[in-house]
């Protein structure tokens, strides 16, 4: 393969990087490839924990350590001490490029296990807010980037990253643009709303957002933003209102889904289709198959709802530290990650919820996403999730916890107004109200903390 610090090189005349120094960008990459080389054994490469804030020095640190073979573990730097420990424990590292606290005796003499070389740990966490790594490769990230090429069908990818570098959605953008000779703007998302001047244009760019960044842009710039080629959306599901709003401004929204295990979207709705009123997730990229079954295995036909599956060349190997000796015996056949969801008789996916997450009251299923919708269509809460809390008499009660968006709107109101726009089983029983969710940087639940606030609450 063509090295990272092979694509740096070829491109250090051109003006390709904006908001860093591609030619410091450069020394850096070579000054710490030089440094594993030292660091290196005879026969294997270091673990090393990249948990650099700077992007800079981040992309240096990814750079040196994917193009000398090290197993590089992508760290978030605003994880609390807890966590850090936690990453420390698992992954027991030799070399750290960063600031973690209290590392210095976690950093381990020996070696990492042969099969481990040249893969990338992409952090990600489950609902409990565990912290897992997700083990790529160079080939698996590159499947992703041809993929979004050919269902673009766009050979140079402009990407304007205001995303974590850390975070497989940032990540993949800085990849894009590497690779197919296009060009990067990496900025902090707080840039945006003074909406900088930085003498490109915006139609030539993708730029990708979670849903409460949308919803941001398009209350403080919501003319620049329709001047974007394309806004790809991910992270979390969006709320109807907010893509009839970005409909409203004509932005080029691209609804995605996909995850880390994936390498980013699988599924992309062009704003084409999106303009013209689809609301679906789109329709499957080129390098990835999804089928919708039930809990026996049968594929379901249109419209039925049933669990995802996914195969795809971008899929990850599997979670780090399950290790095998052949690599290839590793990566998920068909990876099946708890979504639930339909195609439409023009293969388009619909994502209705999470399984786990589906609340059964009474003997009736309620998907919290379609609640949720409901309640954010009212205008009347800035965020909210919904939840299933255990009921001697339900078995679960259907549990919103919320953010008003005036201190005076109360459960009696939401009440009232949700009378008429859902099934009477599917109306929240309980309502909590919160000055803030517990989201982390991607706009995603820790749902373990926010069903131990709600229990606290209620009692």
């Amino acid at each position: 393969m063509e090295t990272p610090l092979a694509y740096i090189k070829q491109r250090v005349d051109e003006d390709w990087l904006i908001g860093c120094d591609r030619h410091q960008l450069l020394y850096l990459s070579q000054q710490l490839c030089l440094e594993l080389s030292q660091q290196s054994s005879s026969t294997t490469p270091p673990r090393v924990l990249l948990a650099e804030r700077n992007p800079l020095r981040f992309l240096a640190g990814f750079i040196a350590a994917t193009t000398a073979g090290c197993p590089v573990f992508l760290g978030n730097p605003d994880w609390v001490e807890a966590e850090w420990q936690q990453v420390l424990n698992l992954v027991q590292p030799q070399l750290i490029w960063g600031q973690v606290p209290n590392s210095t005796h976690f950093l381990s003499p020996a070696s990492p296990p042969a099969n481990t070389s040249g893969l990338i740990m992409i952090p990600t966490g489950g609902s409990s807010g565990q912290i897992r790594f997700t083990m790529h490769t160079w080939e698996t990230l590159m499947a992703s980037v041809q993929g979004f090429s050919e269902y673009f069908q766009i050979p140079t990818i402009h990407s304007f990253c205001v995303l974590p570098l850390y975070h497989v959605s940032g990540l993949m953008q800085f990849l894009r643009s590497l690779t197919t000779g296009g060009r990067l703007v990496i900025l902090p998302f707080k840039a945006l709303e003074t909406k900088p001047n930085l003498q490109i244009q915006p139609s030539e760019f993708f730029i990708s957002l979670v849903p409460t960044q949308l919803q941001r842009l398009l209350n403080f710039h919501p003319l620049w933003l329709a001047e974007f080629k394309t806004v790809l959306l991910g992270g979390s599901p969006a709320w109807n209102e907010l893509l009839e709003k970005a409909r409203f401004h004509k932005i080029q929204l691209s609804p995605t889904y996909g995850m880390t295990e994936t390498a980013s979207q699988i599924v992309t709705l062009k704003p084409a289709d999106f303009l013209q009123g689809n609301n679906s997730c789109g329709q499957v990229l080129p390098h990835a198959k999804v089928t919708v079954h039930n809990s026996t295995g049968e594929v379901l036909t249109a419209n039925q709802t049933g669990l995802i599956a996914i195969q795809a060349d971008s899929l990850c190997l599997g979670y780090y530290p399950h290790f095998f000796s052949d690599l290839s015996s590793l990566q998920f056949p068909t990876f099946q990650p708890d979504d639930l969801g339909f195609f439409d008789e023009q293969d388009y996916l619909h994502i209705v919820g999470r399984n786990s997450n589906k609340i059964i009251t009474g003997g009736e299923n309620v998907f919290p996403a379609e609640v949720e919708a409901a309640i954010l269509a009212t205008q009347l809460v800035k965020d909210v999730c919904v939840i299933g809390l255990p009921d001697s008499q339900w078995g679960q009660i259907v549990t919103a916890i919320y953010v008003p968006s005036h201190p005076q709107i109360f459960p009696d109101i939401l009440q009232t107004v949700l009378k008429d726009k859902l099934s009477k089983f599917k109306q929240p029983k309980s309502w909590i109200p919160l000055e803030n969710l517990p989201r982390n940087a991607q706009g995603k639940i820790n749902f373990a903390q926010l069903t131990e606030i709600a229990i606290l609450k209620q009692k």
